[in-house]
């Protein structure tokens, strides 16, 4: 008899246990979130839909960065909808192009383009200052897209074309500078426009990397920085008060030729003041009666004053900045 009720008993417990599990198994299914994954959703119409119309962009999405399931990004949400929202009534009426879906075409809003690539990529610390850049006013049009390609099987960030001619395509006067005579390397590849400038945005005027431009020219031009016994005040002051940045037809980058340069600083009386002729200094006779100096020929004023970026020469020689 006893032993029948605990058998009894035992059958009691294992029922219980089985419609515990079944309870629990039912919670965890209605809890869990709605995913392109493992839920319908209302509207969406998933990725494989998607590709029966666009089967060379969806190959290309399955080949980039944005269609691995392991990265948090379109294909661990809702694939193709996750950036161009949900297909279902733009199924309905054919799929036409910009038929009730968000397409990324020059008729959209750039600002709206910019927000649903900002939407997982805004924790990136490279967009961190994207909202204050020159590129994301209003006025600029540009948007993600105006420099990369939604999707892309190369891992080249993206990127339409390779630098410069992708930031040249917009800023056509900066091409023109870097083809003078006296440049940066930046068309054979040397230089990277990337590399001066921030183009998701920075605090600096003109996104530069550097706190002054001194700083970021420093970051390649260490040998200008000093300290040094003798400094030159526009050397100190900004480096852009003689030199430009992308390209002139002066050496050096130079704003103009010396001593024109110089002289914009150095006016008045004394030596390095006075316009020299063929009997004052340092003449150089070519033919017939034509004569010229060294002082408006050659390197001028730096012939003599080579170290004019600072000097810790002795005495009057270093404060000069001379040999």
């Amino acid at each position: 008899m006893r032993k029948r009720y605990v058998f009894q008993f035992i059958i009691l417990v294992i029922f219980m246990l089985a419609y515990a599990y079944s309870s629990y198994s039912e919670d965890k299914v209605t809890s869990a979130e709605p995913s392109g994954k493992n839920m319908a959703k209302e509207g969406y119409v998933g990725a494989e839909t998607c590709k029966g119309c666009h089967a060379e962009n969806y190959d290309n999405y399955k080949k980039s960065v944005h269609g691995k399931a392991h990265v948090k990004g379109p294909e661990s949400q809702d694939a193709c909808e996750t950036c161009h929202g949900p297909g279902a009534k733009h199924v309905e009426k054919g799929g036409a192009r910009g038929v009730d879906i968000f397409n990324f075409d020059k008729k959209t809003d750039p600002k709206e383009k910019s927000e649903k690539c900002l939407a997982c990529h805004q924790e990136n610390k490279a967009q961190v200052f994207w909202s204050m850049s020159k590129h994301s006013a209003a006025t600029s049009g540009v948007s993600c897209d105006s420099c990369h390609k939604i999707m892309s099987s190369k891992d080249d960030k993206f990127l339409k074309e390779k630098q410069p001619d992708l930031c040249f395509e917009c800023h056509k006067d900066i091409r023109a500078q870097a083809n003078k005579q006296s440049h940066h390397p930046i068309k054979e590849g040397k230089v990277m426009c990337n590399d001066c400038h921030d183009p998701h945005g920075e605090f600096n005027a003109k996104m530069l990397k550097g706190d002054t431009v001194n700083e970021l020219c420093y970051k390649c031009h260490a040998e200008k920085r000093g300290p040094f016994m003798w400094e030159h005040p526009p050397v100190a002051e900004n480096c852009l008060t003689c030199h430009t940045p992308h390209g002139s037809n002066h050496s050096r980058l130079l704003t103009m030729r010396p001593p024109y340069l110089c002289k914009d600083c150095h006016q008045g009386t004394g030596h390095g003041n006075t316009p020299y002729g063929n009997t004052a200094s340092f003449s150089r006779t070519t033919t017939g009666n034509f004569s010229t100096t060294i002082k408006t020929d050659l390197r001028s004023c730096v012939n003599c004053h080579v170290n004019i970026h600072g000097s810790n020469g002795p005495g009057i020689y270093g404060q000069r900045f001379v040999r």
